[in-house]
């Protein structure tokens, strides 16, 4: 019997174990950390054998497999040890995929993709195909595959995910965008963390799709170098392509295999230039799939969003309050920012990933009235914006930070908490973040 052992016993380890168990492999989960209670529950109901709050290396180093978190980086002396031993360290969205015969679509970048992805779903759900949502949005795909017997899936996959594949090969792949984000990971060097998003095609051939923004520079400068085997979807609010994505005169025109279809803008519920190029996306894999247009139209129309991303959360006095929590770059808050519509007051702040608030500036200056810095360190936001803005605060609560906008917003104006950075000094997630927002706008 194969021994795989699973580093970490968070969503994806766990659903990985079940997996494991089910194919029967005699399954180990180590974590570092402690394990969550729902998750330990899982494991022990599932008769899994696990240790927590350190590593017991000799049992893992016995190892014919390992499935390592996204969380643990490839220079964990653990990781290092396996890999010189030649034990095959590989990630989740790996694992699941060798072991389902379902027409994959995974969808990467560092913005857009959680969004791009819940939209494609829902479009395939609503055009009646069996489809799954997984990978690092919701549930685990190892978990699904054990599970559930669904014919396709929409995976959305980060760059972590990616460093652990060999085999991995999406039928249809997105990168909706490519901007420098988690770069202590990848040596501080862009390029790695453009390659690392690009594995995400590595496996293709003449029969798959990559389907990619072709207004981002990124992306194009690296497919000229480094040119890939799939049939390529570009998609774009500035050219115009016979095989690809394009908007003309109000109209989003997805043209590909000989079959044109059109919508108009207006009809999109979801706002803001990065939406239309979610909606361009999502739009390009219904028609590959071949889901009716008017299916297509109608899902578009119907999709809700995402919580955390621009989601609208009260009106008060006519000051409308946006959370945007889940803008953990400063890409993200560009896209905020160029969406605003009125005079915004703007609460920024966190744990800087290395970011560089220059490429804000226009924004800031021609839609933003106040900022509110909510982090442990401000120094960076201070020095950059304090000689733009009338008015800069500091604080280190969410309260404090809502009622203090509330106090500066006149009507008419949005309140918009885009924060640019992650969460992690004040607040346990993103997520934790946001719905402190939502809870303090409630209470105002």
């Amino acid at each position: 019997m194969e021994t795989l052992v699973v580093l970490g016993g968070g969503e994806s380890g766990v659903g990985t174990a079940i997996l494991g168990k089910k194919l029967g492999f005699e399954v180990f989960v180590s974590d570092k950390g402690l394990i969550k209670a729902a998750y330990k529950n899982v494991l022990i109901h599932n008769g899994i054998d696990w240790e927590e709050g350190g590593h017991s290396e000799s049992r893992i180093m016995q190892a014919d497999l390992v499935m390592k978190s996204p969380g643990i980086p490839d220079t964990a002396p653990m990781v290092r040890s396996l890999l010189e031993k030649g034990v095959e360290v590989i990630s989740e969205i790996e694992f699941a995929a060798r072991y389902t015969k379902a027409n994959l679509v995974a969808i990467t970048g560092s913005n857009g993709k959680t969004t791009t992805t819940m939209l494609t779903h829902h479009i395939m759900k609503q055009g009646g195909l069996n489809v799954g949502m997984a990978g690092n949005i919701g549930d685990s795909f190892a978990a699904m595959v054990a599970r559930e017997n669904f014919e396709h899936y929409v995976l959305e996959v980060s760059s972590f995910q990616l460093d652990g594949i060999r085999s991995f090969r999406p039928h249809i792949a997105v990168i909706t965008n490519i901007t420098p984000d988690h770069l202590d990971r990848y040596d501080h060097i862009f390029e790695n963390y453009i390659a690392s998003k690009f594995r995400i095609a590595m496996n293709q051939t003449e029969e798959d799709y990559l389907i990619y923004d072709a207004d981002d520079e990124v992306i194009t400068g690296w497919l000229k170098d480094h040119p890939v085997r799939s049939r390529k979807i570009p998609f774009s609010l500035e050219k115009e392509f016979s095989e690809g994505v394009y908007i003309k005169e109000n109209e989003l025109i997805t043209s590909i295999n000989n079959q044109q279809s059109r919508m108009s803008t207006e009809t999109l519920t979801l706002q803001g230039k990065h939406n239309q190029k979610n909606a361009m996306a999502a739009s390009a894999v219904a028609q590959l799939l071949k889901i009716r247009k008017s299916t297509i139209r109608d899902s578009m129309q119907s999709f809700q969003g995402v919580e955390h991303r621009l989601e609208q959360v009260l009106k008060i006095q006519d000051v409308l309050f946006i959370n945007d929590s889940k803008a953990t770059n400063v890409n993200a808050t560009y896209y905020a920012l160029e969406s605003m519509k009125h005079p915004t007051v703007w609460i920024v702040g966190g744990v800087d990933k290395g970011n560089d608030y220059l490429p804000l500036m226009p924004m800031v200056r021609e839609k933003v009235k106040a900022i509110i810095c909510l982090g442990v360190d401000n120094v960076k936001l201070v020095n950059t914006f304090s000689s733009v803005v009338d008015v800069m605060v500091e604080t280190t609560s969410m309260n404090e930070a809502v009622q203090i906008a509330h106090k500066m917003a006149d009507k008419g104006d949005t309140v918009l908490l885009s924060p640019a950075c992650a969460s992690f000094d004040l607040f346990e997630s993103y997520e934790d973040r946001g719905d402190k927002f939502k809870q303090a706008v409630r209470g105002l």
